[in-house]
């Protein structure tokens, strides 16, 4: 029988990286997906000196359309097979819409949502024979409208939306599936976006390592969503009662002072 891994993605990194090291801890084989195979390796040797075995590291880009088959194809050679799914990988653009590169918003289309989608059902079979789960890294974004991060957002909400589908239709098959939504993180999604550092200076931020804690714990115990943090969660809940046009001028004057 094939062993098996937690699969994690954009693991070179910020939550990603924390997320590793939260499931090696807990003892599981990990493989790590990522573009960058120097920091991949560095976090595996790391990994490996906690006593468990090495994880697998595997450098691919998520934008490509055959990075799904690659890693599949990888994973069987091996001899592994996910237990777990944890899609990390993706990428956030500041600025608005029109003047952004129309070929880089796509392209973030294609990591936050087609790539992730693709993992999502495409080792469904194998979390259902080994009792694993899913866990798909959204955000607290994915519950506003953008302005001035339109396209991000929108693929946050199809995130939060397509992860609590699987998670009733997945329930009966024993797959646990978490949508992870953090606020502010202190990671290098902020220089990748090119947003200001007040973004960080705020009550909601959490530090990465506190946000993988808090979403292996959710995780393990079958929770649709973890939003960690005591204001993010407040956000997410009372979101629904203000009105949008309240809404959209807040959102757009917080990001439209940042750089472009």
């Amino acid at each position: 029988m094939p062993e098996p891994v937690a699969l994690i993605t954009g693991a070179s990194s910020g939550i990603g990286a924390e997320l590793a090291r939260v499931f090696a801890r807990h003892r599981h084989r990990l493989v790590l997906a990522a573009r960058r195979t120097e920091r991949l390796e560095v976090l595996a040797d790391d990994l490996a000196k906690t006593g468990g075995p090495r994880p697998l590291v595997l450098t691919v880009d998520l934008l490509h359309a055959d990075a799904g088959d690659r890693i599949e194809e990888a994973l069987a050679r091996e001899g592994l097979e996910p237990q777990f799914v944890v899609n990390n990988a993706g990428f956030g653009l500041s600025g608005a819409a029109a003047a952004q590169s129309r070929v880089r918003q796509l392209h973030m289309i294609d990591l936050n949502v087609r790539a992730l989608t693709d993992l999502s059902l495409r080792f469904a079979e194998t979390m259902a024979r080994q009792r694993g789960g899913l866990m798909n890294v959204a955000s607290v974004a994915g519950f506003l409208p953008g302005p001035n991060h339109a396209v991000y957002y929108a693929t946050k909400a199809y995130v939060v939306s397509l992860t609590e589908a699987l998670h009733e239709e997945w329930r009966d098959r024993g797959i646990r599936v978490t949508t992870l939504c953090p606020g502010p993180v202190p990671t290098e999604f902020q220089e990748v976006a090119r947003t200001g550092p007040g973004v960080l200076r705020t009550p909601m931020t959490t530090l990465a390592d506190r946000v993988a804690e808090e979403a292996y714990r959710g995780f393990m115990a079958g929770k649709r969503r973890v939003v960690p943090g005591f204001l993010n969660k407040l956000l997410v809940h009372g979101i629904g009662f203000v009105p949008r046009k309240v809404l959209l001028p807040q959102v757009a004057r917080r990001h439209g002072s940042e750089p472009r």
